[in-house]
């Protein structure tokens, strides 16, 4: 049996537009391995697929800025240029032409390049996405072998590449976590008392441990690692979805380690008037990263530290 897949672009004007054939498969049905796609079948069709829908989107957004938009002169080409960009799905090389602006009004530069306005990153943000969501979870060279066993991105993509996107989404997040603060508590008892009736009981474990420099061996730093989770009653679990929610940071080195506990408290719809357990050992940090986070709170120790100094 012979399959063969096209791809048919249909513009904003009615008109349809075949575009070459995306993929031809001769497939057996003999065996049970011969049913659907295989993987390496699927890599190769998306990675197709891929490149030739982003090659459209790419030519319909340079052909609006080929005129200029006020008095539809066409704009005159400077130079020619290319530029890549990163899928989940491969890396892909486009024309970036050079356009030189109309006189029919000023500018602040004499020339510019339009697809710079629609490649804002050369990494696609799914990709991102996935490269920080694996490395969170594993190391960053198995985040990178889980990648390139189910998706066909660049085989040139390495370990220091997806080191590299993760910290630079991290930095991002970090800074769109507002200021620090030493207390989260927001309102006063009055507004409290305004909010709905909280549904669920959260649980919030923190624990810390130190893990040994890499470049230095002689050195270790530590690291606080925690889960939040949310619960519901068996009288309120219909049609709600307990939520749980990991974090962790470096104690020496995060500045806004509290606020960020307090985001991941919000994004499970925490509220003031909420009741909520925390659980730890003794230690200052973890006790201090606590502390004015709720009104509502229950801290519980299980004194191990505490214990620790008295028998050692």
């Amino acid at each position: 049996m012979r399959v063969k897949l096209q791809l048919v672009i249909c513009h904003d004007d009615g008109q349809e537009e075949t575009v070459t054939d995306v993929i031809a498969l001769n497939k057996n049905n003999q065996r049970i391995e011969h049913l659907g796609l295989s993987l390496a079948e699927s890599q190769q069709l998306l990675g197709t697929l891929q490149h030739h829908i982003l090659q459209q989107q790419v030519n319909t957004f340079l052909d609006t800025h080929a005129t200029c938009p006020d008095c539809a002169t066409p704009r005159k080409l400077k130079a020619h240029g290319s530029r890549s960009f990163r899928t989940l799905f491969g890396t892909f090389t486009f024309q970036s032409p050079r356009r030189e602006h109309c006189d029919c009004k000023p500018h602040k530069t004499a020339s510019f390049r339009p697809l710079s306005a629609l490649l804002t990153e050369p990494v696609a943000p799914e990709l991102l996405y996935m490269e920080s969501k694996w490395s969170s979870l594993v190391s960053y060279g198995l985040s990178l072998d889980a990648l390139k066993d189910f998706l066909p991105v660049d085989l040139s993509l390495d370990v220091k590449t997806v080191r590299y996107d993760t910290l630079k989404v991290a930095k991002r997040l970090e800074a769109e976590l507002g200021e620090k603060q030493a207390s989260c508590i927001e309102g006063e008892p009055s507004d409290w008392e305004l909010l709905p009736p909280p549904e669920g009981s959260f649980k919030v474990g923190i624990d810390g441990g130190y893990v040994r420099n890499w470049m230095d061996k002689k050195h270790k730093f530590e690291v606080i690692v925690g889960k939040s989770i949310r619960r519901f009653e068996k009288s309120e679990a219909e049609n709600k979805t307990p939520s749980l929610k990991r974090f962790g940071f470096v104690q020496t080195l995060d500045t806004k380690s509290k606020r960020c506990l307090y985001e991941v408290l919000r994004s499970q719809d925490f509220q003031m008037n909420q009741p909520i357990t925390f659980l730890s050992d003794g230690n200052d940090s973890l006790r201090q990263l606590q502390l004015e986070m709720s009104p509502k709170a229950t801290h519980i120790l299980d004194w191990f530290h505490f214990s620790m100094k008295l028998t050692v």
